[in-house]
């Protein structure tokens, strides 16, 4: 089954269910401070791309790139659908979404994400992401992980 991942608008009907079911999922693991989730408006700015993978339709998962200046582009919204983890989509996507982050000019990709999502962590360590202090808005928690990578070619790499 060929997957496909490209821009889409997140506010169509299907990703606005799929949006969410992954609300509903993030706050079953944390209390509604420690969710610091996009609605719908928000990944419709400027600055944000909204990537979506699909398989002949039908939606397998999103994610967001939210362009934030100053050489750092921020990783929002990851989630691929349960029936459709462990095939590597989650790594697809995140490849494209620091793929767009390069071509804004990003030298580092930064995200934020839970303590109780093992798998989630486990998709970014062992795609070279490492721990770092909280970072913009955000104030530590002991839910959140910040995390940060140096996108190849970046004079800190």
């Amino acid at each position: 089954m060929a997957i496909s991942i490209a821009v889409e608008d997140p506010d169509q009907p299907g990703i606005r269910a799929m949006l969410e079911a992954g609300d509903a999922y993030y706050a079953s693991l944390y209390p509604a401070e420690s969710n610091h989730v996009l609605d719908v408006s928000s990944l419709k700015r400027p600055g944000v791309s909204f990537y979506v993978a699909r398989a002949e339709g039908r939606l397998l998962g999103f994610g967001a790139i939210v362009d934030r200046g100053d050489g750092w582009a921020e990783i929002k919204r990851m989630y691929v659908v349960p029936d459709a983890r462990g095939r590597r989509i989650g790594r697809r996507l995140l490849e494209a979404l620091e793929a767009h982050a390069g071509r804004l000019g990003a030298e580092r990709v930064r995200l934020e994400t839970g303590v109780r999502q093992p798998e989630a962590l486990g998709l970014y360590r062992s795609a070279g992401y490492r721990e770092v202090p909280p970072f913009g808005n955000y104030r530590p928690d002991p839910l959140s992980v910040f995390m940060e990578k140096l996108l190849p070619g970046s004079p800190s790499a």
